[in-house]
């Protein structure tokens, strides 16, 4: 069995792993990230680049490199209720360098995280090796036992840090069980074209019994219809055809197009899971991301709050992981920070899945647009107050590791 040893083991390649990967590197630790597969592409994962990430790019140095990919950017975002359009979030008002929503393919933003951190001789990214348990000394967690190409392979570290999702395996196996707080829908994700002329560039749209929501991929639109929690068969056993007519009903402008979704194979399941953990850590291992909190996929803010954790975890660690003198009591630290934003975007996350999305499915007959809706709408100067909570978060991060030539 081969050995290897490093300061830091990061269990799994997505936003939270790639982006602490590139951070303790760039301040100088030793860090070793594990991803399963040969490559970042994934379908329908989060595309999604909020300001406060985009902030980080600029803090990083790598506003040019970072704006030539391809992306489209968005200022607003609105719902649209029996056809009438409302403002919902302005992002042109934020109190950031970078007032716009960015979306791109999940696999390009990872690619891009990996070439960055790759110029730094601390960082290693080992492909298509995928972490099965963990190593534990003397009651504290000491490294990873990993399947790879070559066969197996042990990771000797200081700290795991576990960012392999809502189904991580490695917090299993250190004894962690998140709670869940339940959810009442699940998404079903597919893709259109999009043409000239088209409406708004990213938009929700609600109607008797059916949502669907549209965001804006340049050339095609990627939609998201919401369904009852496992309701996904039910609509599936009345068949294509009916499901292609419920599309261009509540969004008139696809109706000439629904024919691309040519099988169900096309659209895809996304089971809505919102839990977290009431502990993150162990002596020798933090959860961070999707594996410490699932996000509802409201507001589109699970992958802007993987990041925040990864920079979090990056500078309150890096310190004492350079000087080897790491306790449980630092990790906490992370999570103390951390805890309060989870927190409050969950219960916000509840609250618009069951007051605003479950009414919805369950209307029989068109309704009227919710109070919150109208309201904004009415008063633009409040759209920044949803584009906030959306784009930046309750506590957004900003870089303090330091750079290590």
């Amino acid at each position: 069995m081969d050995t290897v040893t490093t300061r830091l083991c990061i269990v799994g390649g997505g936003p939270a792993g790639m982006m602490a990967g590139l951070l303790f590197a760039r301040a100088g630790i030793d860090v070793t990230v594990l991803e399963k597969h040969a490559d970042f592409l994934r379908d329908f994962r989060g595309d999604t680049i909020h300001p406060s990430t985009l902030d980080l790019m600029d803090e990083l140095g790598f506003t040019e490199r970072f704006r030539a990919l391809p992306q489209r950017r968005v200022e607003n975002f609105s719902g649209v209720v029996n056809g009438r359009s409302y403002r919902v979030a302005d992002f042109s008002r934020l109190p950031t360098r970078n007032r716009f929503l960015s979306f791109m393919p999940q696999w390009d933003f990872l690619d891009f995280l990996a070439g960055e951190a790759g110029r730094y001789p601390a960082f290693r990214l080992i492909r298509r090796t995928e972490a099965q348990d963990l190593i534990e000394t003397e009651g504290r967690i000491a490294g990873v036992r990993a399947a790879g190409p070559g066969g197996s392979v042990e990771i000797r570290s200081d700290l795991v840090l576990c960012a392999d999702g809502r189904h991580s395996r490695m917090r299993e196996r250190a004894g962690f069980a998140p709670r869940a707080f339940g959810a009442p829908i699940d998404v079903l994700w597919f893709r259109l074209p999009r043409r000239d002329g088209d409406p708004e560039a990213a938009a929700g749209r609600f109607g008797p019994g059916r949502i669907l929501i549209t965001l804006d991929r340049g050339d095609e639109w990627q939609c998201a219809y919401v369904v009852p929690k496992g309701g996904d068969a039910a609509l599936r056993a009345q068949g294509l055809a009916a499901f292609r007519t419920l599309v261009a009903e509540i969004a008139p402008f696809l109706a000439d197009r629904t024919g691309a979704i040519a099988d169900w194979d096309d659209v895809k399941l996304l089971t809505v899971t919102v839990d977290r953990l009431e502990r993150w850590h162990r002596p020798g291992l933090l959860c961070i991301g999707d594996a410490a909190h699932a996000m509802s996929p409201v507001g589109g803010v699970g992958i802007n709050l993987a990041i925040q954790d990864a920079v979090a975890a990056a500078n309150l660690l890096t310190g004492p992981l350079r000087d080897g003198r790491l306790v449980e009591a630092d990790l906490a630290r992370v999570q103390a920070r951390r805890m309060f934003p989870v927190r409050v975007t969950q219960a916000l996350q509840r609250m618009i899945q069951s007051r605003v999305i479950a009414a919805s499915l369950a209307a029989d007959a068109p309704f009227r647009a919710p109070l919150a809706l109208r309201l904004l709408d009415a008063l633009p100067r409040l759209q920044v107050l949803p584009a906030r909570m959306i784009g930046m978060g309750v506590r957004p991060e900003h870089v303090r590791a330091p750079l290590r030539a």
